[in-house]
């Protein structure tokens, strides 16, 4: 299982890459807050076991392997991109400039970017490999999902303070019965994302009263 999850970082090393980034993001599908990704440039030989897909890992796990990243001093950018912006361009544009920013930000430039998913991102000059469900086959990617899913939950988890009415820690503003059922009650806080058809329709619905 190693082996097949580092095969294309491996494939990239022999094309004679050295910085060899991967790149994911967290938050596409929530009702509120912003998108979140992140680039990291691991070293052709990673000592961090345990790299997976953030979705498939404990939230206890990926604070761990957050940490060890973050320690291990490895390149490590993130990019936020807010839920007005989203509303403005949409969520799959948002993603990619927040991916694109990630990139900008990172202190060692990357010679390859490995993309997670099938859209290449508009505005970098290296070469870029998009790669569908690449945060369980390349463990770039697999490091950069777990630090922007880290990042973005941490950011939901300080607006819990600013807007107790909605549980932010624990549903981290994704359309949960129990967010869904918060919006009903005390409609659209700040932070929703008024183009989502689920907030449009509470704001909608806001409107007659």
């Amino acid at each position: 299982m190693a082996a097949f999850f580092e095969q294309i970082e491996r494939m990239m090393y022999a094309k004679g890459f050295e910085a060899v980034c991967g790149v994911d993001e967290a938050g596409r599908g929530p009702l509120a807050g912003p998108v979140v990704a992140a680039a990291v440039i691991l070293p052709a030989e990673c000592s961090i076991d345990g790299l997976n897909d953030s979705k498939k890992l404990s939230s206890a796990r990926r604070d761990e392997l957050f940490d060890d990243i973050v320690q291990a001093g490895f390149p490590c950018a993130v990019g936020i991109v807010d839920h007005e912006t989203i509303d403005r361009v949409n969520i799959l544009k948002a993603s990619l400039i927040a991916m694109r920013k990630a990139i900008m930000e990172l202190k060692t430039a990357p010679d390859v970017v490995l993309v997670d998913g099938n859209r290449p991102i508009n505005g970098i000059s290296q070469p870029q490999f998009t790669i569908v469900k690449g945060d369980s086959r390349c463990k770039s990617i697999a490091a950069a999902s777990i630090v922007a899913k880290v990042t973005r939950d941490r950011i939901m988890e300080r607006y819990q303070a600013l807007f107790p009415s909605f549980s932010f820690a624990t549903h981290k503003g994704y359309p949960t019965a129990v967010h869904i059922a918060e919006l009903k009650e005390h409609g659209p806080c700040d932070i929703h994302r008024r183009s989502f058809r689920p907030v449009a329709e509470i704001t909608e619905q806001y409107a007659l009263f």
